[in-house]
């Protein structure tokens, strides 16, 4: 943990500036990288407005949400993290695309470095795979809002060490998390439970059951839940949903993760919750 002072983060949109703010808030040197500038200048914008927000709350001093701002720099070049002591991958949940992530990092890092995923879905031991350290691979599965939830899944590939293990866990609990331990599978825990949920709310509304906002009033008042199913999804998107289903259904093989066709209809016409403005309800744009 001692030797963990710059971290590298692969990823600047909702789940990689929510972690590259609060590895900075921590005290920790950030580099955070993205594919194209408009996409980390709004990661960027995002860190901003929240440790702002946090300021205001009274939640950290002005000062403080400087400094931490102050301690983000963000690049386009991957090569960039080669200094870095962690490296945590925020990236779209596809595997293709992970995969070429760790492969390059893999290069990039030097050997003793930890390479740590963010995937709310997918294998560790796959991605582990993928690199020359599978010893030093593991997931750190955030929840969204970073900043605000408390979670992180810390998940174990096939291979991954116990002193890997050890020091992610006590890395989380230094960013004033709670490391949950879980082993690698589809879905791991969080998102085995819940997609399945939304899905089935999903095929309610699908099978003309009842409407979106009466299956979200079921929830929030029969089940104490602050927010119902379907807004989740739109919270969460429902790229991102279907992505995880697809996921649990070609990992698990059983016919009940199969995605709601009507999941697959909506991101097909690009309706994918609050990020686009549209999908089970309608969102103002600027939101």
């Amino acid at each position: 943990m001692t030797d963990i002072r710059t971290v590298g983060v692969l990823g600047a949109g909702t789940m990689g500036n929510g972690i590259a703010h609060v590895f900075a808030r921590s005290g920790f040197a950030v580099r955070l990288c993205e594919v194209e500038q408009r996409f980390l200048d709004r990661g960027l914008s995002t860190i901003r407005k929240n440790l702002s927000r946090e300021a205001e709350k009274s939640k950290i001093t002005a000062a403080d949400a400087d400094a931490a701002f102050a301690r983000i720099h963000g690049t386009l070049d991957r090569a960039a993290l080669a200094d870095c002591d962690f490296l945590v991958e925020a990236a779209t949940e596809r595997f293709e695309i992970k995969r070429d992530l760790f492969q390059d990092i893999d290069r990039i890092a030097r050997p003793g470095v930890i390479l740590a995923t963010n995937t709310s879905s997918i294998s560790i031991t796959r991605l582990a795979a993928q690199t020359s350290r599978p010893g030093r691979v593991i997931g750190m599965h955030f929840f969204n809002p970073v900043p605000v939830m408390q979670l992180v899944e810390v998940i174990r590939g096939l291979a991954t060490s116990q002193e890997t293990f050890d020091t992610v866990h006590a890395l989380a609990q230094n960013l004033g998390k709670t490391p949950v331990e879980v082993n690698d599978a589809p879905g791991f825990v969080s998102n085995r439970v819940l997609m399945p949920l939304l899905n089935e709310a999903m095929y309610a509304v699908m099978e003309g059951v009842a409407t979106p906002e009466a299956v979200d009033q079921v929830f929030k008042l029969g089940m104490a839940h602050p927010m119902g199913p379907l807004t989740l999804a739109d919270f969460i998107g429902l790229d991102v949903c279907l992505d995880i289903m697809r996921v649990l259904h070609d990992g698990l093989g059983d016919p009940k993760y199969r995605p709601c066709p009507l999941l697959i209809r909506m991101v097909d016409a690009g309706w994918l919750g609050r990020k686009s403005g549209r999908g089970f309800y309608m969102y103002d744009q600027k939101q």
